[in-house]
């Protein structure tokens, strides 16, 4: 009997001191380890332990800890163009094939005639019109299985992987750890709020009720059975982007953010309005100055310009002087994707 209880006790004083040993190890992880350790890491690590400790002078409660993410440029890739653009080019030749009219109108004639160089040549308010175009007419649910059948097949001809694999591992980790620490995390872009909410949830672990995003307007109908449905309708009802981001979130969560994520001039108002709160706030702008593990692009600090995801000097000082974060992708990432460094 004796025997018995001596290695008995041998044996929780083992699963004791593993079990210890495996608590040790929890709480001396490191968050954010795709990070490397300077401003931008220690200012996301401060202000989630000012705001979340109880007794801090700077404390949240938990309804208030609202975070705000732009998606392109911010989550993901958005260059050479927008993942939903290319969606809306694939739409294209299905669109002309119910109109025959538009292969004669453009911007539809240049998309079909799949010259690169004179679709290089399209502007904004084209892209506008084929996006008007090519996601409406069809029912809300119609469109969603639409769209993740051809996320699943869609790849980007850089990395030759899915759209929804491109996504920034450090912004990744930046989202659970808000969210380990009682934060609500939300996708505020100026992209389609219906096409990012098919596959919010799975890529990013936000819900669609939490995607706040550029909305067309639908229509309440019967189908030919007498089922009801949405249509969705060419006409724009929410514009997402600059101000709207701003006026989007009052309208949609009705809370101010207390930390903010974007990367380029259309997030700069709601940088602003969540830096402008009481108590600690937390705005940040991710810098894509790594040509070799993404691109490098700004123009600000010397970078080469873009009309995607343009992020001027202007914006970049405005940074500096309101106290705003500049993550820098090239020296504050220790990775950009999960696949690769």
């Amino acid at each position: 009997m004796m025997k018995v209880a001596n290695a008995f006790s041998r044996f929780a004083r083992g699963s004791l001191l593993g079990l210890l040993l495996v608590l040790a190890n929890c709480a001396i992880a490191e968050p954010l380890p795709s990070w490397n350790d300077g401003p931008a890491k220690q200012a996301i690590v401060a202000f989630v332990k000012a705001t979340t400790t109880e007794g801090s002078a700077q404390f949240v409660s938990a309804a208030e800890r609202i975070a705000t993410f732009d998606q392109d440029g911010t989550l993901w890739v958005e260059q050479p163009a927008y993942a939903q653009l290319f969606y809306c080019l694939s739409r294209v030749p299905a669109v002309v094939a119910a109109k025959p009219e538009l292969a004669k109108a453009e911007p539809f004639k240049t998309v079909m005639s799949g010259e690169r160089a004179a679709m290089a040549k399209l502007t904004m308010n084209d892209y506008l019109i084929i996006a008007m175009t090519t996601l409406s007419g069809m029912p809300t649910e119609a469109f969603k299985a639409e769209v993740r059948d051809w996320l699943a097949k869609a790849h980007d001809q850089r990395w030759k992987k899915p759209f929804t694999e491109l996504t920034y591992q450090p912004m990744q980790e930046v989202l659970q750890y808000l969210r380990d620490n009682g934060y609500k995390t939300y996708i505020v872009t100026g992209g389609g709020q219906d096409f990012v909410r098919v596959y919010a949830e799975q890529v990013y672990g936000v819900p669609p009720e939490q995607v706040i995003g550029s909305a067309g307007a639908t229509q309440y109908e019967y189908d030919k059975n007498g089922k009801p449905q949405l249509l969705k309708q060419p006409k724009v009802l929410l514009n997402d982007n600059d101000a709207g981001k701003v006026e989007n979130i009052n309208l949609m969560i009705g809370r101010q953010p207390r930390a903010a994520f974007g990367n380029s001039t259309g997030d700069q108002q709601m940088l602003e309005y969540t830096k402008a709160g009481t108590g600690a706030r937390l705005s940040m702008l991710v810098l894509h100055d790594d040509a070799v593990r993404e691109y490098a692009y700004g123009p600000a600090q010397g970078l080469p310009n873009s009309n995607i995801g343009t992020f001027p000097q202007a914006l970049y000082d405005q940074a500096h002087k309101q106290g705003w974060t500049v993550i820098s992708m090239k020296n504050d990432w220790k990775q950009v994707f999960s696949f690769a460094p």
